[in-house]
């Protein structure tokens, strides 16, 4: 699997070359930033052959897929030319800023046969796998609640997520992680019922937020999320018997080993997992999916998962939109 990389990001530098030269299988090819010095301090470091300008890249033959970890304002633009260009693509969260967009990426994935993958690495921490066990197990009894937060301290000033042309914001940087740690245990199934928004009227973003979810079984979700906070990243299930919750979940860092806290009948069980490399895991999936030349990361329900989460992310727009004024 032959790799472009469209962007000299941070995440770039921190998570993904890192996690893509551990990876069996995986080659990086070439590297593409609009600044020279850029792209070849990146190759110097990682390796590919340097590149000027992202069409560029895309033009080559010798890549197979691309990565693309460019502001969310622009992902929507250079995925599509990605595909079209015939580039199976791996990109960073959230696929495009509206739903539409995605629908409209996923049906021209589908059109031309390629993967398209959204980057949600914590998906594939086996800490989840575990939880799920022990809530099919009955540890807690019957679901009843689902509570997920992801906050982060404020940015600095400047900064990419402070910038609505560039698609920032809260809910499209942070308050995706929460939906989507919903859709992972509760399925797509699910409805925005309220949801608010406080925004920065000279930033024109939003800060913070929270929605409340409903699903057809009346489990109750709530998600928190925000940029003005002390770090948080955790979820926490309610149950007839007990309650379940795990801290540091949405960036676990692969030395991490979770822990698991179990509550029943005032009992406090603490469980330990194994460490685990999310990163390296979501992109063995990745190149699993390519080499299995399997559309859109999948069958018709994981397209589904890519567009439920987008459309998710509107309605808690939709429904904060009020707050505007907060």
């Amino acid at each position: 699997m032959r790799f472009g990389v469209l962007g000299c990001a941070d995440i770039a530098d921190r998570r993904f070359l890192p996690a893509l030269a551990r990876v069996a299988g995986a080659e990086l090819v070439a590297l593409a930033s609009r600044s020279p010095s850029r792209a070849r301090a990146f190759a110097e470091r990682f390796g590919g052959t340097p590149v000027t300008g992202y069409e560029r890249l895309l033009e080559r033959d010798d890549v197979d897929a691309v990565y693309v970890p460019l502001p969310a304002g622009l992902r929507t633009r250079w995925i599509e030319r990605a595909l079209l260009a015939g580039k199976h693509v791996f990109a960073e969260k959230p696929l495009a800023t509206g739903g539409e967009e995605v629908h409209r990426l996923v049906k021209l994935a589908r059109a031309r046969k390629l993967t398209l993958m959204e980057n949600f690495a914590f998906v594939h921490h086996s800490q989840h796998a575990e939880v799920r066990r022990l809530l099919a197990g009955g540890e807690i009894g019957e679901v009843r609640g689902f509570t997920a937060a992801f906050a982060v301290p404020p940015r600095p000033p400047g900064d990419i997520r402070l910038k609505p042309e560039l698609g920032g914001g809260a809910l499209l940087d942070v308050g995706v992680y929460p939906i989507r740690a919903a859709l992972h245990f509760l399925g797509t199934d699910l409805k925005v019922t309220d949801a608010v928004l406080r925004y920065d009227h000279t930033l024109g973003v939003d800060l913070i937020g929270g929605a409340r979810l409903a699903t057809p079984d009346d489990v109750d979700v709530r998600l928190l999320f925000g940029m003005t906070t002390r770090y948080a990243s955790g979820y926490q299930f309610l149950g007839s018997r007990g309650s379940l919750t795990v801290e540091h979940v949405f960036t676990t860092p692969s030395e991490h080993r979770p822990v698991i806290l179990l509550e029943s009948k005032g009992r406090l069980e603490r469980r330990t997992v194994a460490p685990d490399e999310q990163w390296g895991n979501v992109l063995r999936h990745f190149t699993g999916m390519v080499t299995s030349a399997t559309p859109v990361g999948g069958d018709a329900s994981v397209g589904e998962l890519l567009v439920r989460r987008a459309e998710l992310a509107d309605q808690v727009s939709d429904h904060g939109e009020p707050s505007r004024g907060g």
